[in-house]
């Protein structure tokens, strides 16, 4: 958190520099205001790129192995796992129990025993925690 604010503060002062600076240059007349312009666009553009990739594009550490152990840890069956699958994919019940060849009613037990496999209120709730379990 320091060095965020001590970037954006040295950030501030630089551009308070140029802005500075291209105002001495104009009121004395060596430059053109579009040199000015120019210059401050391409200040702002590799400054952007800067963040951009420094900030915005960090390597993630997320292993995509599944937690096999986890998984039979918390009595999850294979079913219940492809119901699992199915609800982070953000299908309906209805949905699901065509994809499986079963009746919406056998989902919907599925799901009332993953809620409390996952000891969640919500299914959007069990994926978090199933991705928290790396089960997902």
């Amino acid at each position: 958190m320091k060095k965020t604010v001590v970037v954006f503060a040295l950030l501030a002062i630089a551009l308070f520099t140029l802005f500075r600076i291209s105002k001495y240059t104009l009121l004395a007349g060596e430059t053109t205001i579009e040199f000015v312009i120019v210059v401050i666009a391409i200040v702002f553009f590799v400054i952007g790129v800067y963040i951009n990739k420094k900030s915005l594009h960090k390597p993630q550490n997320i292993s995509d192995e599944i937690d096999h152990k986890k998984i039979k840890e918390l009595e999850i069956t294979s079913r219940e796992y492809e119901v699992l699958q199915a609800i982070s994919q953000g299908l309906s019940n209805k949905e699901i129990a065509e994809k499986l060849f079963l009746s919406e009613s056998t989902i919907k037990t599925h799901v009332s025993n993953l809620l409390v496999k996952l000891n969640a209120k919500r299914r959007t709730q069990a994926i978090q925690i199933a991705k928290d379990h790396k089960i997902l």
